[in-house]
């Protein structure tokens, strides 16, 4: 087994600074409630304060992908703050029942409604029963 360990100097003689280049990009993970109805899914997501025009929903290889960016709030002294203003971030794997071609979504008073239809082949149906 190979040590991982580097030797250094006596560490009460090393300060160790770390330079920041740049704000690291951070994003909040929504809550969600994921329901099942007779023609599919749907997912309703508590985005408050993200701005309709910068909502990207995208499916890629099965991953249903919601991030949006969020109304900056000017700097203000608070004397409590309980949440956190940062862009929308979360991830989702789809089934093959899904219907990737008919996926909608709708954005009102910061909740967002992601509509996930079964495929066609997916959902029941009634076999009709002739007489020969």
């Amino acid at each position: 087994m190979a040590e991982n360990t580097i030797a250094t100097a006596d560490k009460r003689d090393v300060e160790l600074v770390k330079e920041e280049t740049r704000e690291p990009e951070r994003y909040l993970r929504p809550p969600v409630d994921i329901c099942e109805n007779k023609d599919g899914l749907v997912v309703t997501a508590d985005v408050p304060g993200a701005l309709k025009d910068t909502i990207q929903i995208t499916v890629e290889d099965s991953i249903l992908t919601i991030k949006t960016d969020v109304e900056k709030t000017p700097d203000k002294d608070y004397i409590r703050k309980e949440y956190e203003v940062a862009p929308y971030f979360r991830q989702f794997e789809l089934g093959e029942a899904i219907d990737r071609t008919k996926i909608a979504a709708e954005y009102k008073n910061g909740v967002l409604r992601v509509t996930l239809p079964f495929a066609e082949k997916q959902k029941p149906r009634q076999i009709e029963v002739r007489v020969a």
